[in-house]
């Protein structure tokens, strides 16, 4: 990151550091707002209208940290096409665990990564599971 004060230079590292901070609360921030007014829209449709929406009025949010979307993929890095687990077949957690980490490569040394990416690898009652747990309840 450039130094506005020594134009040329770097930024010192706990420069950045709090830079990134910052960014990760704006981010985290914008979610809840979004969430918030989903709520409130569907609220008054409900109340004003007696409109009811036809899906839940809450909108999606991930169950990991909203800072871990910030986290960069390794440069020229290609999310891959996983194996999907559904759990209705044979193959254990285990197995698909182990198998997404394979198919994950080099990104699969951040815990935050592999945590972002692992709905990807879920479809059918997995992937309903995955996204029905609380907000933030996945800490690495």
């Amino acid at each position: 990151m450039a130094n506005a004060m020594f134009p040329g230079e770097r930024a010192p590292q706990r420069h950045v550091e709090v830079y990134q901070q910052v960014l990760e609360l704006q981010h985290a921030h914008r979610q809840d707002a979004e969430a918030y007014w989903a709520d409130k829209i569907a609220e008054v449709m409900r109340d004003q209208f007696g409109i009811k929406p036809k899906v839940n009025t809450y909108s999606y949010r991930t169950p990991y940290h909203s800072a871990y979307d910030l986290i960069p993929l390794p440069n020229r890095y290609k999310v891959p096409n996983f194996t999907k687990f559904s759990g209705q077949d044979d193959t254990s957690t285990m197995e698909h665990v182990n198998r997404f980490i394979i198919e994950y490569g080099e990104a699969a040394n951040r815990d935050e990564l592999r945590v972002r990416l692992f709905s990807s690898s879920l479809s059918g009652s997995a992937f309903t599971w995955f996204i029905s747990l609380p907000p933030n309840l996945v800490i690495t």
